[in-house]
This record gives structure tokens, C-alpha cells and sequence, in this order.
């Protein structure tokens, strides 16, 4: 009897989304804005900015710190952040820059997972807040 081929899957690659580099923050001068905007929301695990860019895509920055731990630790955080963002991020508003910085060393993927999706809609409402005030009448004196 001869060997059959394994069956051939006719369905297209799965393309994984990532974050391209349009959908992250570069730049210093990138986090510092969002930084200076102030609009934040933290549960002592982690601390999520956000600031209104004015663009179709909603940017990512991560921020860890020395205190976290060594370089290895610190990168290991940073993808799990980024992964937990990627996979979450259908379900926030577009157009906003947010940066996310950790407090604590370790912490696991579901930890950050939880703290992201509870933590980045508050700080977009707290931006959306602050962006009305400034732009109010009152908000001009």
C-alpha cells in the first residue's frame, strides 16, 4: 500500500494582527504628550494615559521601568503588554494614544489582561473629560 499525502488545507493562512508600526509610540516626545495630558486611570498593578491623537488608529506606548527588574523581565512584560492590547483593543475607541506602565514586578498575562481592559476605558473617558473641559468656556480663563 503507498503513502497518501496528508490532506491539503484549502483555507487561507490565518494573518495574525500585530501592531504595525503606525499603531505604536516612538517617540519621546510622543509619551511625553501623553503624559502631560493627565488623563489616567491605575489600580496599583498597572497605570494606563490616554490623549485624544486626532487619528483613525488608537497607538500603543509601554513604559517599564528599573524597578520592575532586569532587562529580561522588563522585555517579557512589555510583549505581554502589548499582546494583551493587540488582543483587546477591538473594544476600545479609536483615535487615542495611550501609554501603559506597570508598577510591580511580575504579573501574569490574565493579571495584565484584566487590569488593561477595566483600566484604558477609564483613562479614554478621563481624557474625553479633560478634552471637554478644555474646551468649554469656563476652561478658557
Amino acid at each position: 500500500m503507498t503513502q497518501q499525502p496528508p490532506p491539503r488545507n484549502d483555507r487561507p493562512a490565518q494573518i495574525r494582527p500585530t501592531l504595525r508600526r503606525k499603531e505604536r509610540l516612538l517617540k519621546t516626545s510622543q509619551f511625553k504628550a501623553v503624559y502631560a495630558g493627565r488623563a489616567r486611570a491605575g489600580d496599583g498593578f498597572l497605570v494606563a494615559y490616554a490623549l485624544a491623537n486626532g487619528l483613525a488608529v488608537t497607538r500603543l506606548g509601554v513604559s517599564v521601568g528599573r524597578r520592575v527588574g532586569g532587562s529580561v523581565q522588563r522585555n517579557r512584560i512589555k510583549r505581554l503588554l502589548r499582546e494583551a492590547f493587540r488582543l483587546a483593543r477591538a473594544e476600545f475607541p479609536t483615535g487615542y494614544d495611550i501609554v501603559l506602565v506597570p508598577l510591580e514586578k511580575g504579573g501574569t498575562f490574565a493579571a495584565f489582561d484584566r487590569s488593561l481592559r477595566t483600566l484604558v476605558p477609564e483613562a479614554i473617558r478621563r481624557a474625553r473629560a479633560a478634552a471637554g473641559r478644555k474646551g468649554s468656556p469656563q476652561g478658557k480663563e
